[in-house]
């Protein structure tokens, strides 16, 4: 992305922040204002505190619990992504993402271990979690449990970016592991973004350098966050109908959408759906570049073909619908 003297990044969430924006004099009060946005989601939806509602939530099945206006809010974000993407994207993989062995922080989660025998099937399912907002509260039933990941960090990414350009009137760009959301004025040309299979990779890594001047930008990998027991290797993004990991058709997939969490959810759908990821991007309108297995790209719904030279010509990266929070309320693809 833009390499420019107003910015800052630290470690937040598992991963790095990156805070972009397009005002020196804005920087102090957006990065405010971007602490306060992950420390909100952290303590609502990490599964790796005890003391998170998330983990309070797992560990009280059966039981409605009071939550928080945030943590309901993230819960209906993450319903509706699943309701969206048909099921391809759900967060009652929560279990199944213990047992595979992403039980802590990725940063403390063993990369070389030894073989596990562990039993797993289709996911709960989303339908099964009963939202009460209005009431604050929350029930799951025994046997499931919740992982916003597919969700959460997207929406955070959405939340500081839209709060801090409306409290400071500059533009701003918040990237949360590669998680990627603008809001306010962008720069001439949009802001630059560099694509590629790992957001901390350095400029000249493979990839392609795309211009984005609204909404959000995600890449879903099943290479960064990865592991092996004995002689399998795992990753993070879940497939809800095995409750294994998702088949590796894409090495990475990086869409745009009207936002951060939407871009994210269609990111993740597509590394799930596999094959039928191109068809489905296609019929939602979202501009997508997917790198299979062995290095070949394809692209989708209008995502620039012209390379690296894209970034520098100022082509435009933006969903069809770029001011809706939608990702579309259309038929998903059978599965």
């Amino acid at each position: 992305m833009n390499t420019v003297e107003h910015s800052v990044s630290f470690t937040a969430l598992g991963t790095t922040a990156v805070l972009v924006v397009g005002d020196p004099a804005a920087l102090d009060r957006a990065r405010e204002i971007l602490e306060d946005e992950v420390a909100a989601i952290d303590k609502a939806c990490s599964r790796f505190r005890p003391d998170s509602e998330l983990s309070v939530v797992n560990a009280t099945p059966g039981r409605w619990v009071p939550i928080s206006p945030q943590f309901a809010a993230a819960v209906d974000v993450a319903l509706r992504a699943a309701r969206l993407t048909d099921g391809a994207v759900d967060p009652t993989v929560g279990a199944s993402m213990r047992v595979l062995g992403y039980d802590r922080d990725f940063a403390e989660v063993e990369r070389d271990g030894p073989s596990v025998r562990v039993t797993v099937g289709r996911v709960p399912g989303w339908r099964l979690v009963e939202l009460d907002p209005a009431g604050g509260r929350i029930r799951i039933p025994a046997g499931v449990e919740l992982d916003l990941g597919a969700t959460a960090k997207a929406w955070c990414a959405d939340l500081a970016a839209r709060r801090a350009a409306d409290a400071t009137g500059a533009g701003v760009l918040v990237s949360l592991g590669g998680d990627i959301a603008v809001s306010g004025p962008p720069p001439a040309g949009g802001w630059t973004i560099r694509v590629t299979d790992d957001h901390a990779a350095p400029a000249e890594a493979p990839g392609q350098t795309v211009a984005v001047t609204g909404g959000g930008l995600a890449t879903s990998s099943t290479t960064v966050r990865a592991w092996d027991r004995g002689d399998a290797r795992l990753h993070h993004v879940v497939d809800p109908s095995t409750g294994s990991p998702a088949a590796v058709w894409w090495r990475t997939v990086s869409v745009a959408a009207g936002s951060c969490v939407d871009a994210n959810t269609a990111s993740t759908a597509a590394v799930v759906l596999g094959r039928e990821a191109p068809g489905w991007l296609e019929r939602h309108g979202l501009p997508a570049r997917l790198v299979a297995a062995d290095g070949s790209v394809t692209v989708v719904g209008g995502w620039p073909v012209d390379g690296d030279a894209v970034g520098a010509a100022g082509a435009e990266v933006a969903g069809r619908d770029a001011a809706s929070a939608e990702v579309r309320e259309v038929a998903s693809c059978s599965r």
